[in-house]
């Protein structure tokens, strides 16, 4: 998206997301159709018929295709790290990032499972975010750059769009964007993230405590709730799942930090990720009560708290059983096989 390029201020997100498109409901009512006519009874799918027809209604064509499934992972560094809020060290990006690089990731291996590309994308890793316990973790033209950045990773052809993000102290971040956005104590969005013990983790809390009554008087809008106590990583996201709508791109979120990226383009403008599936339930605690608040279910729970689109990816493998299924499977006249009968016998 060349307009990305110029997007410094938030008044311009704004304007984009008043221009999303909807669903395309003759797709939808075309792949209905043909769930209709397919060998088997009526919803014996179950999810994987759903997954087709939301496929379809999102890319705006029937038969849907998983065929191009691209996964974008973000990585940036927080200046609340410093304060002890992970089990490892900040420098543990790069080196992850690196790994990534590698080939060496959970991701490389489920990227190359599903035929799908990876794109890692560093977000200014040396230079973290501000510490959100004492200040705005990002200026408004850094979050909305950062965001433009983001939308600029959606590329032309791409089916399904598998988002995830990488960075020392995000499920931090994460907490303190879903008590910024729908209130509570921290407490009840902390956890244990990368495996800290319980003394860590109440320290936790305080510091997210403390950011977001420091910024309190901002956080009626959810963009700045985001530039105050998000990060860059997250903030591209956000943009990422802006562009893919624009795109009629299919998304897939990953764990708790990028559902909490995504649920803030929903409180700035209801319906805003209706394209957007959630993956997986997280471990994170704080997953599970989110996905209330935005309304969602995930597509599976594993237990998986690693983040960097490792269960986004999961889920491709599932829509590529949707498409198959949808796409290959015989109709009753195809095969010869009698459909249903209701007549009395």
């Amino acid at each position: 998206m060349k307009a990305a390029e110029a997007i410094v201020r938030f008044d311009e997100i704004r304007e984009l997301m008043r221009a999303l498109p909807a669903r395309d409901e003759e797709a939808a009512a075309a792949a209905r159709a043909r769930q209709a006519q397919l060998t088997k009874p009526a919803g014996s799918l179950g999810q994987l018929e759903d997954l087709a027809v939301w496929l379809a209604a999102w890319q705006g064509r029937h038969p849907p295709s998983a065929e191009r499934p691209y996964a974008a992972v973000f990585a940036g560094n927080h200046g609340i790290a410093r304060k002890g809020v992970s089990a490892y060290p900040a420098e543990v990006t790069v080196q992850m990032v690196q790994n990534f690089i590698d080939g060496g990731a959970a991701v490389n291996q489920l990227c190359s499972l599903a035929n799908a590309d990876l794109r890692v994308y560093e977000m200014a890793l040396d230079e973290p975010t501000g510490d959100m316990s004492e200040e705005a973790a990002m200026s408004e033209e850094d979050c909305a750059k950062a965001m433009a950045y983001g939308m600029m990773a959606v590329e032309s052809g791409i089916d399904v769009l598998a988002l995830g993000e990488m960075g020392i102290g995000n499920t931090t971040a994460a907490a303190a964007l879903c008590c910024g956005l729908y209130g509570g104590p921290a407490a009840d969005w902390v956890g244990p993230g990368t495996g800290i013990d319980a003394e860590r983790m109440a320290a936790k809390a305080g510091l997210v405590d403390q950011a977001v009554a420091l910024h309190r008087e901002a956080l009626n809008d959810p963009l700045e709730v985001l530039r105050r106590l998000g990060g860059r990583e997250l903030a591209a996201i956000g943009g990422a799942i802006i562009a893919a709508r624009m795109a009629r791109t299919p998304v897939l979120l990953d764990g708790y930090a990028c559902t909490a990226a995504a649920a803030v383009l929903q409180a700035l403008e209801p319906g805003a990720i209706d394209h957007c599936l959630v993956s997986h339930v997280s471990a994170e605690p704080g997953h599970r009560r989110l996905l209330g608040h935005i309304g969602k279910e995930a597509l599976v729970d594993l237990g998986m708290r690693l983040g960097e689109a490792s269960g986004a990816m999961v889920a491709v493998l599932l829509l590529k059983a949707a498409v198959a299924c949808h796409n290959g499977m015989a109709t009753f006249d195809e095969a010869g096989v009698s459909g249903r009968s209701d007549e009395p016998g």
